[in-house]
């Protein structure tokens, strides 16, 4: 159930990043890779993907309540538990497993 509302959370707030929409899995690395050292955190991660959560926090509590997000009939979702969802997500995809995604694991889905 988590997975689902994470997955359905991520496929509704992605599209809203149309000013930084990239091309290549080294463009998302170049956008999330705020200190420059050619790969990304965990908190990286978690700050690049949460902006859309903040943009549809319309009353800026930190929870997107059902009328917050798409559909309107999603259960509340806290920003604390979404960063939490992200950082499962970056442990999955962090196949090396050195905390850090570098351009190829950011290409490759989630295990």
């Amino acid at each position: 159930m988590r997975r689902a509302i994470a997955v359905a959370l991520l496929t509704c707030v992605l599209p809203l990043a149309a000013p930084a929409q990239v091309q290549r899995s080294s463009d998302y690395l170049a956008k999330m890779d705020s200190d420059g050292d050619g790969r990304v955190s965990l908190l990286e991660y978690q700050d690049w993907l949460s902006y859309a959560f903040d943009r549809m926090d319309r009353n800026h509590d930190g929870v997107l309540n059902a009328d917050e997000q798409p559909g309107g009939k999603r259960k509340p979702i806290t920003r604390e538990a979404y960063r939490a969802q992200l950082a499962e997500r970056f442990r999955k995809q962090d196949m090396n497993h050195d905390g850090f995604l570098g351009a190829k694991e950011l290409a490759a889905p989630p295990q």
